[in-house]
């Protein structure tokens, strides 16, 4: 299972998801889009989620759903309901394909490499959302990548596999003001009812026994 040598590491990632966990890239794409909502809808309320605030201007209002097909399939979304007026996330509305594409974006690079405050902040920019404080920003950034270590820890219960394949790509990154060679390894395992899917997505600074050592135990482990 060997991807082109010219895919980006959060290409990589993306290919994988999409080709060998769809199931896993929706959910994944539910959590950042709920939780993108969710922000938004504090900031029209000016508090968050049950709060007890002065300075709060509206309130939340229960969960509409909404079906967003994208290349993973179906997402069911659950938008945010306003006790006064109404919200609906514009960039579902204007940008459907640069929403699918930035959040798929995001979704990968953070399940290789965590998520961080200015990821949080790059997607928001990307959909057009300016309101989001900086407290809000980094909220979600914690609440996420809580949610993608859950996935990526995720028990491996639907085995026993038949097929297991590894691989890895070598990739030059900029770290600290340097270029460094990074390692993605990849396993991607099927069951006997040929139901594929990625069983570990790793990055390693060395391809070397070590670093193959542990990133299988880290798959038995689970």
């Amino acid at each position: 299972m060997t991807a082109p040598d010219s895919l980006p590491l959060h290409a990589l990632a993306e290919h994988n998801l999409a080709s060998a966990s769809p199931d896993l890239l929706r959910a994944m794409i539910k959590t950042f889009a709920d939780a993108l909502m969710s922000a938004e809808a504090d900031a029209l309320c000016n508090a968050e989620y049950g709060q007890v605030s002065d300075e709060r201007v509206n309130h939340r209002n229960g969960y509409r759903p909404r079906e967003w097909d994208t290349r993973a399939g179906t997402v069911e979304l659950a938008v945010p309901k306003l006790r006064s007026g109404s919200y609906f996330p514009h960039w579902l509305l204007e940008r459907r394909r640069r929403a699918e594409q930035a959040l798929i974006s995001v979704v990968a690079t953070a399940y290789l490499l965590g998520v961080s405050t200015r990821r949080v902040e790059k997607l928001a920019e990307s959909l057009g959302v300016t309101q989001l404080s900086k407290s809000q920003v980094s909220a979600m950034a914690k609440h996420l990548d809580e949610q993608v270590a859950a996935f990526r820890n995720r028990p491996l219960d639907t085995g026993p596999y038949t097929f297991v394949w590894v691989d890895a790509l070598t990739q030059k990154v900029r770290e600290g003001g340097r270029i460094i060679n990074v390692h993605a390894l990849i396993a991607v395992g099927a069951n006997a009812d040929g139901h594929r899917e990625i069983l570990g997505l790793d990055v390693a600074t060395a391809e070397d026994g070590a670093g193959w050592l542990a990133f299988l135990r880290s798959l038995i482990a689970r």
